[in-house]
């Protein structure tokens, strides 16, 4: 490596760096598969809506397993639930792959929902127990930038493995996962003997119970729901329909508009995490919300490519400050293990993910697309008002008071 470049991960405890680099090769295998679920859905004679039912069954599967992922995780610990989860993927992707029939493909992909709650709530919860109030958020852009790029690259490779046989991609799929399952179970169980250890105990789970009682949870789970619904559900639903009916462009554009938020959101997640770690969660919050609020404005008001083209960049720059964020208000609240806290926290970003797409896709069958835009841009002004009220989480260098407690309001 060249001198004075230092790598993403370094800085971090080593746990921290396997989870990152074992996550990479899951979203690897799921950026390979994902291109391949609706065509390989399709040939087994089945109309859109058969379609559209595998892709939001996996993900129901991991908003109704969160709680129960979040007592795995304070029971068995995060490196076993991790673990199992990602090769309970696995497991379910070769199934998956060697489907006859509809019935079973359907079966196997929900299952594999299961695993990903898992292995998704066990890594949050180990990012936000090994990290410290001053390197949690840069932890979570380096994270979610290595889904980000596995998210990016993978197509590609699914792509051309579809077209030697399209259940290729699937088995793909499941050979990167085991990889991910493998790294995470020797490595991360190696530094848990180092933790158990160490002269400092850990702190006890923090109750579901407690956490509700801190308003700044509170806010994180609206936060995370919002979101979701806006950075994910918009544009995996009604954006591409947009583009092809509305500005009467091609499913090329779409790619484009698609490419320039996640290169934005990627180029900018590292720089959104120092911010929250040095300058506080509530700042990213409020910076975050009224850019991508701009974007889903511009998106309302698109008449041209070109203002659809800018309104996904400044997306993108938006969610690069804003994706972070409830997670480090999460990481720093629970100052230690709290399984069932995250798998709440982790059900909220699912909701925004299954509920956004239903509601602006009948908003823009009964309306319009610009007033699910519009719709949107009106939910997402929550993030504003709540961001406005939220108290700072992050306890800054030299201060001996908590930022945060269970009566603050």
């Amino acid at each position: 490596m060249a001198k004075g470049l230092k790598s993403p991960v370094s800085g971090f405890p080593r746990e921290v760096q396997v989870v990152i680099i074992a996550s990479f090769f899951v979203a690897l295998g799921f950026g390979i598969v994902f291109p391949a679920i609706p065509v390989f859905t399709k040939s087994f004679g089945v109309n859109n809506t058969a379609v559209g039912l595998v892709v939001s069954a996996f993900a129901f599967a991991r908003f109704s397993s969160g709680m129960i992922s979040g007592k795995f995780v304070d029971r068995f610990g995060e490196r076993n639930v991790y673990s199992f989860g990602v090769l309970m993927v696995a497991f379910f992707t070769i199934f998956t792959g060697l489907a006859q029939n509809y019935p079973q493909l359907l079966f196997f992909r929900s299952a594999g929902g299961l695993g990903s709650s898992m292995f998704s709530v066990a890594s949050s919860s180990l990012i936000f127990r090994a990290t410290d109030d001053a390197h949690r958020a840069r932890a979570l852009s380096v994270f979610q930038g290595s889904f980000l790029i596995g998210g990016i690259t993978g197509p590609a490779v699914g792509g051309a493995l579809a077209t030697i046989s399209l259940r290729a991609p699937f088995f793909m799929y499941a050979f990167m996962l085991i990889i991910a399952g493998t790294i995470g179970y020797i490595y991360l169980g190696r530094e848990e003997a180092i933790n158990d250890g160490s002269k400092v105990k850990p702190q006890d789970p923090i109750t579901l119970k407690e956490a509700m009682q801190i308003p700044a949870y509170r806010i994180a789970l609206t936060l995370s729901f919002i979101s979701a619904w806006a950075l994910f559900g918009m544009r995996s639903s009604i954006l591409p329909l947009f583009v092809t009916e509305s500005l009467h462009s091609t499913a090329a554009v779409v790619g484009y508009g698609f490419a320039l938020a996640a290169l934005f959101q990627g180029l900018l997640l590292m720089k959104a995490g120092r911010i929250s770690d040095k300058n506080g969660r509530k700042r990213v919050v409020m910076l975050g919300g009224y850019i991508v609020m701009a974007g889903i404005l511009g998106l309302t008001f698109s008449i041209h490519i070109w203002m659809f083209l800018v309104s996904m960049s400044i997306i993108g720059v938006g969610g690069a400050f804003l994706s972070t964020a409830p997670g480090s208000i999460v990481g720093d609240v629970i100052k230690g293990k709290g399984g069932k806290v995250i798998g709440i926290f982790q059900m909220a970003g699912d909701a925004g993910m299954i509920i956004g797409p239903i509601v602006v896709g009948a908003i823009s069958d009964i309306y319009s697309f610009r007033a699910a835009f519009g719709a949107t841009a009106v939910i997402f002004s929550i993030v504003l008002i709540l961001g406005s009220r939220l108290p700072e989480t992050r306890k800054m260098a030299g201060s001996h008071e908590p930022t945060i407690s269970l009566n603050d309001n």
